[in-house]
């Protein structure tokens, strides 16, 4: 009889063994599946935020590689001819953007110098560039902290239609009266801007930037229908465009696909 007893309590005390076994199994299993759920959720979090951050980061670099590159091989798309100031040098400079954008840019100056004149042409591409405040970046251009320390100098009147002037704020006269333009075309997409410093008046200066934007010439407008069309009106007389110690001479320059760097008069 006593021994029926002691083998009921050893079988009860291995059942609570193993119920107790179970149970510690059991703990042990949910905490580590609540650790893997915990772990993924945190992993999750961590790729959501990558993505997002390249995502964000993409508008600027979609193709790996940001901002503007200068273009060695380009070919050359417009000339220009001027007879002021002989002594300056010409350039001309490609810069071209990873998602389709293009600058043609020419500028009169020793490249040790401010320039004395530029002229960009920017044809836009998908880039953000593109819908950035144009005044603001001509601003810098010229040396400007910002669109707030322009202008407006008035509108002249040119083969792309009215203009618009504008120069640092205060500076009515003198060297720091350099005048900038800007006009920005819908079709084809493009955007002329630049400045003169040429001339010591503000109606010389006008007439200066007038004659940079009316001999503004495409070299090859088959290639392009649309800019060929912008381009085919006639260009308007050049009469008031050489400066009087220069006009007649010989010395005008010309921007050319064999040879996009010369000397020559602007």
């Amino acid at each position: 009889m006593h021994s029926d007893s002691a083998r009921t309590a050893t079988a009860s005390r291995s059942a609570s063994v193993l119920q107790g076994l179970e149970s510690f199994a059991d703990e042990v299993c949910g905490t580590v599946a609540r650790l893997f759920a915990y772990v993924g959720a945190l992993a999750l979090l961590a790729m959501l935020g990558v993505a997002g951050w390249q995502h964000l980061d993409g508008d600027d670099a979609p193709t790996g590689r940001a901002g503007w590159t200068l273009a060695d091989g380009a070919v050359p798309a417009f000339s220009l001819r001027l007879t002021d100031q002989p002594d300056k040098t010409a350039t001309y400079t490609v810069l071209t953007h990873p998602e389709g954008g293009r600058k043609d840019v020419l500028r009169w100056g020793e490249p040790a110098d401010r320039p004395a004149a530029e002229l960009e042409v920017y044809r836009f591409g998908p880039e953000r560039d593109a819908r950035r405040d144009p005044r603001a970046d001509l601003a810098i251009r010229m040396g400007q902290g910002g669109a707030a320390d322009l202008e407006t100098a008035g509108v002249i009147d040119s083969r792309f239609g009215p203009v618009s002037l504008m120069r640092p704020a205060g500076a009515s006269e003198g060297p720091r009266a350099c005048l900038g333009f800007l006009k920005t075309i819908a079709e084809p997409a493009l955007r002329i801007s630049g400045w003169s410093c040429q001339g010591v008046t503000m109606p010389t200066r006008r007439a200066m930037v007038g004659c940079m934007l009316n001999r503004l010439t495409l070299l090859a407008p088959e290639q392009d229908r649309a800019l060929g069309q912008l381009f085919a009106g006639p260009e308007p007389r050049r009469g008031g465009c050489d400066a009087p110690a220069t006009a007649g001479s010989a010395g005008d320059w010309v921007m050319s696909t064999a040879n996009p760097r010369l000397r020559g008069a602007l």
